[in-house]
């Protein structure tokens, strides 16, 4: 695998590095991942397929860039790679050409032929996707069991509107779906939060997909102001520094959910994901030296298979880069600690995150407010 990395910073391209001597041309994909603005703009599309003409580009609006050890704003960070032995497939669709976000996923994790597929990278609109219900979908076809993960593209802290593409300019409600072949890819993830759980654990009584109307047959909104305290006055805003966690079963997976809105009239939030009926729920808080602790943590749970990954794709929470702040390069740190100096690292501060539970293998879930890590190696 050959890896050449750049960055548009104040407009102009700074070389990041290269791995094994790149040569442009004969790059396979090319990953753009930056600023709302700045990606978007039909220039940069243009210039890009000059420089590599025979790649597929991928392109994804962020909440923040990572590249190399440093974490951006304001950017548009590029990794292209030229894989040597193994074949890659790239799909794309819109949401619009499907009833809803479910029947999206599918269809993207169907088209894929399915003798040799090793893994799917997932891209995906932020803001037009129920991401949970595009997990669902991609995990339904998902036959072979084939690796997925992947992200949700960002817009800054706004939370607003997001673009994706495909060999094309930027627009929004895409989603793309990477697919690596053969046997000479290694592949490895991790994902991990580092959110402390506390108050009593409470069951989820009335709730619409992603909407939460009442949590022990009371006023969602009006329980969670109750934990927030003076915290209250600034939601929706705060409600980053206390996501919640979810079970939905008795198996103790948890996932972690980040609140997007508030309804005042209706006494609701809406989640980046489905809050199931049923599940049980507990309220959660940052603790600084744990959230960058599970990035090293995440990391090392992405080389359990192999070691000395060539790329790793690093996607973390737009939650996280807020609550951590003037720390948040430390998260990045921490991980590059585990990975070693000679391992190119890329990623994105997203509106969710793809991948399985924690170190399992089985299906994909959709995370909010981790650190979640794929590791490449290309033997």
């Amino acid at each position: 695998m050959r890896i050449e990395q750049k960055l548009l910073l104040k407009n102009q391209w700074e070389n990041i590095g290269s791995k094994k001597n790149t040569e442009s041309i004969k790059s396979t994909l090319v990953l753009v991942f930056g600023n709302y603005d700045k990606i978007k703009d039909e220039n940069l599309y243009t210039s890009l397929k000059k420089d590599y003409p025979f790649a597929d580009l991928v392109f994804c609006s962020t909440a923040g860039e990572i590249a190399g050890s440093r974490t951006y704003e304001n950017t548009v960070s590029v990794t292209a790679i030229q894989f040597e032995k193994t074949p890659v497939k790239c799909i794309d669709t819109n949401i619009n050409k499907h009833s809803n976000s479910f029947e999206t996923g599918k269809f993207l994790r169907s088209s894929f032929d399915d003798e040799g597929l090793r893994f799917v990278f997932v891209i995906s609109d932020g803001t037009l996707i129920n991401g949970s219900e595009l997990v669902s979908g991609l995990n339904e076809a998902n036959t072979t069991g084939a690796l997925i993960t992947g992200g949700l593209a960002g817009d800054g802290d706004k939370f607003e509107k997001t673009v994706t593409s495909l060999n094309a300019a930027p627009s929004a409600g895409n989603v793309i779906a990477i697919g690596f072949y053969g046997d000479y890819i290694q592949l490895g993830h991790g994902s991990l939060g580092g959110w402390d759980e506390f108050g009593p654990e409470k069951t989820i009584t009335k709730s619409e997909k992603n909407v939460l109307y009442e949590i022990d047959n009371k006023s969602a909104l009006d329980l969670y102001k109750e934990y927030l305290g003076p915290f209250k006055d600034e939601l929706p805003g705060s409600a980053l520094l206390f996501p919640i966690s979810v079970c939905e079963n008795s198996d103790d997976k948890k996932i972690v959910r980040t609140i997007l809105s508030i309804d005042e009239n209706a006494k609701s939030m809406t989640f980046a994901g489905n809050m199931p009926q049923g599940s049980k729920i507990r309220l959660m808080k940052a603790n600084f030296d744990n959230l960058i602790n599970a990035s090293g943590i995440a990391a090392q749970n992405s080389l359990k298979a192999f070691s000395n990954p060539d790329l790793s794709i690093l996607i973390s929470c737009i939650g996280r880069k807020l609550v951590l702040q003037e720390r948040v390069t430390e998260e990045i740190h921490a991980a590059k600690d585990v990975f070693g100096s000679d391992v190119s690292i890329t990623g994105f501060y997203s509106y969710g995150e793809i991948s399985p539970f924690q170190t399992s293998t089985e299906g994909c879930d959709l995370h909010n407010q981790t650190m979640t890590i794929t590791a490449f190696k290309e033997i």
